[in-house]
């Protein structure tokens, strides 16, 4: 069997394992609802036409020529160049990626009802994620499936909103960092030589933005590998914050411990450690966007999330616990309580 082969049986085999039926329960045995794709899910996509939300950040002509270069029948057509209003280090970068995507022959939309109207999935890139709820209601409500890039949103509450449209709509959204799908750590996820992971720590540069929660604009890189090893459960998270750095553990529900370091002083790279009960191993070297690229293309031809909205969650509430665990001086936090607090601000549709 090839490796691709192998490759998209995994895929659908994650993504079949994270969509569940009946009541799911987080690590602290609250009931959140089931997030079930069923009538999108099915419906094979051979290609189509990519609509691209957000001109304020490089992702969107970085995503545009790979997927263009790509075989699989998708192309990127139209973009609509509206990200953020008020961050300068994101709205500053419009006109010129604007450009760019003209160079490469992309339609710019003069409204995001006129791209919704034009392309048949979406990659929403904005760099702002406050501004993804109402960005991606719409394209929901229209049916097309949905790619958001990190962060999914700039709370838990708008992220659990997102995917509680998703599921009215029944048109299925995922959101992830480009970190999660390299190869080296996608095979440490199932690795023999590691065995069962007892443990992991994981770092990524972490600049914060004021506007956002502190990791959802950068340490989600980090935060997202520490899950993409971890899996659900954690239960407890613990902050150390100093204007250099962060430490942030948790604890997860089988007593396991993840921590990640995030980091805005010295030297940046991305990386780790997994523990596991054969072996010790740092994590790989970043490959890249290609791997993510792989799997938004397979989730629009396929319907058939490569991460479960579950997962996603409960990353917006770490990050989240994190936070208030900082304001609190440092104690630890129960993601429970995180979730009750983003349930109380959930809005109707």
């Amino acid at each position: 069997m090839s490796s691709s082969t192998n490759r998209r049986k995994f895929i659908r085999n994650a993504a079949l394992a994270g969509i569940g039926f009946g009541i799911v329960r987080n690590a602290s045995g609250m009931s959140i609802a089931p997030y079930v794709f069923p009538a999108s899910a099915g419906k094979i996509m051979e290609g189509g036409k990519v609509g691209i939300i957000g001109l304020d950040t490089s992702h969107s002509a970085e995503f545009t020529k790979l997927i263009n270069a790509s075989n699989s029948g998708f192309k990127v057509t139209i973009a609509y160049p509206k990200g953020s209003s008020d961050i300068e280090s994101s709205y500053s970068r419009i006109p010129a990626i604007t450009e760019e995507m003209k160079k490469l022959g992309i339609e710019i939309a003069a409204s995001l009802d006129e791209l919704i109207a034009k392309c048949d999935v979406v990659c929403l890139e904005t760099n702002d994620g406050r501004i993804h709820l109402q960005q991606a209601l719409p394209v929901l409500k229209a049916g097309k499936r949905l790619f958001i890039d990190k962060p999914i949103a700039a709370s838990l509450a708008d992220a659990m909103a997102i995917f509680n449209a998703s599921k009215k709509y029944k048109v299925p959204v995922f959101s992830a960092s480009s970190l999660r799908f390299s190869a080296g750590l996608q095979a440490l996820t199932k690795s023999e030589t590691v065995g069962k992971i007892m443990g992991a720590e994981t770092y990524s540069p972490c600049a914060l933005e004021k506007t956002h929660p502190d990791l959802f604009w950068y340490g989600i890189h980090g935060v997202e590998s520490l899950f993409t090893l971890m899996g659900t459960g954690c239960t407890t998270v613990v902050r150390v914050y100093t204007p250099g750095a962060d430490v942030v553990v948790g604890t997860w529900k089988d007593n396991r411990i993840g921590s990640f370091r995030g980091t805005r002083e010295g030297a940046h790279d991305y990386g780790g450690t997994v523990f596991g009960d054969k072996a010790v191993a740092p994590l790989p070297a970043f490959e890249g966007y290609e791997p993510l690229i792989e799997r938004i293309l397979e989730f629009f031809k396929t319907g058939i999330v490569p991460v479960s909205p579950e997962e996603t969650l409960e990353i917006c509430a770490f990050m989240e616990a994190a936070d208030e665990s900082k304001k609190r001086g440092g104690v630890p936090v129960k993601v429970a309580d995180i979730f009750k607090r983003a349930e109380a601000k959930q809005k109707s549709f």
